[in-house]
């Protein structure tokens, strides 16, 4: 399927708001509080200015990935609805003004975290900002319906940077935090195009609903689903995590099958259940690394 990819601009009237849009502030923030707990559970502790330095860093390099996809993506946004209105195909900024602001703000913050934290924490964001873009957006997405599950890891990485911005390497705490969202991004996204599948095919985006169909499309939602209950274990089980996150860990986990089961049981016309696990699959995640987060304050050292 041809897409035009020109994108018509009646003259660029972008203001800040515009701006604020193409870096994706909901997708943003959920990449911050990860990154947050990457910082948090890394030994040692971090110096305060320090931590901030690395979240502002963090929420730049996300904003900049956002802002490239965005730019990439202008022809395919135009043909959806629910993308229809950012800013680029709604005609309030032209794509040349993103690609740049995106490019500015992913070398700014790069630099920035190489200067002031460590050039391996740089080093994991200039790659997750490549990787996103360009493996996931530029590459997978148009091609493959397996774009969600290869391109999650981008989404998988920002507990990793945290981690290894406060802590100057890679330890398997992080690792397991991000093989918790590595596994979380299927169902997650799978359980939305379920409710989306048209606009997907008129866009010419092979997400799984579209090219396997949705008998499989419920089907590997729940076996992701399945798998990361008990990921979401191992911060217990690996004692970086109390009882209370192990409490915690399980009876959402029991939640999110529950829900993907269904789905999975749920006829073609019923639209409730995949909304359902939609929704609570991102109140999931806020809630998994929130009480991890809980548990890991009381071990911060002061500086």
């Amino acid at each position: 399927m041809q897409i035009n990819r020109s994108i018509p601009v009646r003259g660029s009237y972008a203001n800040i708001e515009d701006y604020v849009a193409l870096t994706k502030p909901r997708v943003m923030s959920l990449v911050v509080f990860t990154a947050l707990v990457g910082l948090m559970v890394a030994p040692g502790g971090i110096d305060p200015f320090a931590g901030a330095v690395a979240l502002f860093c963090i929420a730049a390099g996300a904003g900049a990935a956002g802002a490239l996809n965005m730019w990439y993506d202008a022809d395919i946004d135009a043909l959806m609805a629910r993308t229809a209105m950012r800013p680029i195909p709604s005609g309030r900024v032209s794509r040349s003004e993103a690609l740049v602001f995106g490019l500015v703000l992913a070398i700014c913050a790069v630099l920035s975290l190489g200067t002031f934290l460590n050039t391996a924490a740089a080093a994991l964001l200039a790659f997750t900002i490549f990787f996103y873009v360009v493996v996931y957006t530029m590459w997978l997405k148009r091609r493959t319906p397996q774009n969600i599950v290869i391109g999650g890891a981008a989404g998988a990485l920002p507990p990793v940077i945290g981690w290894v911005a406060a802590a100057g390497n890679v330890g398997l705490e992080p690792l397991v935090l991000f093989l918790i969202i590595f596994l979380w991004t299927p169902p997650h996204f799978w359980a939305l195009s379920l409710n989306l599948a048209g606009e997907y095919a008129r866009a010419g985006v092979p997400m799984l609903p579209v090219v396997a169909g949705r008998a499989e499309t419920k089907r590997q939602i729940l076996l992701y689903s399945v798998l990361l209950a008990p990921v979401s274990l191992l911060p217990w089980a690996l004692g970086f995590a109390g009882a209370i996150y192990g409490a915690a860990a399980a009876m959402l986990g029991a939640i999110i099958i529950f829900l993907s089961w269904q789905v999975r049981r749920s006829n073609d016309k019923e639209r409730q259940p995949a909304r359902r696990l939609f929704v609570f699959s991102m109140l999931y995640l806020v809630l998994l690394f929130g009480v991890l987060l809980m548990n890991a304050v009381p071990y911060v050292q002061p500086v």
